[in-house]
């Protein structure tokens, strides 16, 4: 890995996996952002270039409010019009010196800028590009794909909605994980670099991502011949696996997947004639009673609240969970209490008027020798690194000031 001085670098980062990479992130919106974001959590040094408006998602509104805020911390701004030839140059420096080079707008965008793989591997043939498009390439690469369009094209609607209403997730599952392979495929690159000294290009998709979400039901229906039905009529694995309406109309999910769980759920709650059944003997008999049981353990559990319910599975060792919302999830004792959020300096909304808030975001859902991956810095105002980025590629501060006043790039402050 390219361990050269990085004067940009936070000295905190130093301990970091992926200390000393340098990554030139092209991306907006989710997924390749997302890439950037676990490269820049690992400790690489993510340059974020924007056009001189800044990327849209800064200002997007509703659902896309929090893009920006989640997708975008640990990493650098650099504001450049690369349609110039003078900003083209810009990046071809930094590109030169980096070790990481993400993607993800439209097919061809990128060559015609004089920035694609094959110009950027001869300027410097130990680079990793990493391109995040909807489809590998085939007969699908020129489709416009979005998460939810391949969501509905590739199974995952269907299995999410009920059946004859396809219903897109509720996350940008795709956008995701999608960046998280990825970035996975960086990694894999990185260390295979070590051993050959040469780059090479990584590509990750939306649509085979969503085909490897639903891969599994597809094996279902390789192995029994039946097709998968949507998840709110499927055929379940485990007799008591569902939501209950419970006292004072709220709702809490309750599970005993095996037989140890149900003995433990009717020895609990004294259901000592469901227990004596020779219908329900095992998993699989129970599984054949839904029809029947589940309604039967709706009328039982009605009586009481949530509370007592979770309290009662909490002791016995049971699965239960309550239906949150993801705004309750700020004040969650386990994330609380384990640093799963950390606090975070972010953009208030989509409305460009430059207000910040204080709060806190999720951290990568993993740890190295028992540390959390925290936040070394908030997502960047817009062109927050130009100058010393363009310093640190060998700019004068002459040079530096005719390139702001040509609007070539932009700079805070």
């Amino acid at each position: 890995m390219n361990t050269s001085d990085r004067t940009s670098m936070p000295a905190d980062a130093a301990a970091l996996p992926l200390a000393g990479v340098r990554v030139i992130e092209f991306t907006h919106m989710v997924m390749g952002p997302t890439c950037g974001m676990i490269l820049a959590d690992l400790g690489a040094e993510v340059i974020k270039v924007e056009p001189l408006a800044g990327d849209n998602t800064r200002r997007l509104l509703g659902s896309g409010a929090g893009f920006f805020s989640m997708f975008n911390r640990n990493k650098l701004s650099l504001a450049v019009d690369v349609k110039d030839a003078r900003g083209r140059e810009i990046v071809l420096r930094l590109a030169g010196g980096a070790d990481v080079f993400s993607e993800n707008f439209k097919g061809g965008v990128m060559d015609k800028l004089g920035l694609g793989y094959p110009a950027l591997s001869k300027l410097n043939p130990r680079l990793i590009y990493v391109s995040h498009k909807g489809f590998l390439p085939g007969p699908y690469d020129r489709r416009t794909a979005l998460d939810e369009v391949v969501q509905m094209m590739g199974g995952l609607a269907y299995m999410t909605g009920p059946q004859g209403r396809p219903l897109r997730a509720g996350t940008s599952v795709n956008d995701i994980m999608g960046g998280m392979f990825g970035a996975i495929g960086v990694l894999a690159a990185l260390r295979q670099r070590e051993t050959t000294g040469a780059g090479q290009a990584v590509q990750s998709a939306l649509f085979e991502n969503n085909v490897f979400l639903v891969a599994q039901h597809m094996m279902q229906f390789a192995v029994t011949g039946q097709a998968a039905a949507p998840m709110p009529s499927r055929l379940s694995a485990w007799a008591v696996y569902d939501v209950f309406t419970v006292r004072d109309d709220q709702q809490v999910f309750l599970a005993a997947v095996s037989d140890t769980q149900w003995s433990l759920l009717c020895t609990e709650f004294a259901f000592a004639d469901l227990q004596a059944d020779p219908r329900l003997g095992t998993n699989n008999d129970r599984v054949r009673a839904r029809e029947w049981l589940i309604p039967d353990l709706r009328a039982r559990f009605a009586a009481y609240g949530a509370d007592e319910l979770m309290n009662r599975f909490e002791r016995v060792g049971l699965p239960y969970a309550p239906i949150t919302r993801p705004e309750e999830l700020f004040d969650d004792p386990h994330l609380l209490a384990t640093g799963g959020l950390a606090p975070i300096t972010v953009p208030a909304d989509g409305s460009g008027a430059g207000r910040v808030i204080e709060t806190r975001t999720a951290l990568l859902p993993l740890t190295l020798a028992g540390e959390r991956l925290g936040v070394r810095r908030g997502p960047p105002a817009l062109g927050a690194d130009t100058r010393s980025l363009l310093r640190d590629a060998g700019y004068r501060d002459d040079e530096i000031g005719a390139l702001l006043t040509a609007g070539v790039v932009a700079s805070e402050g």
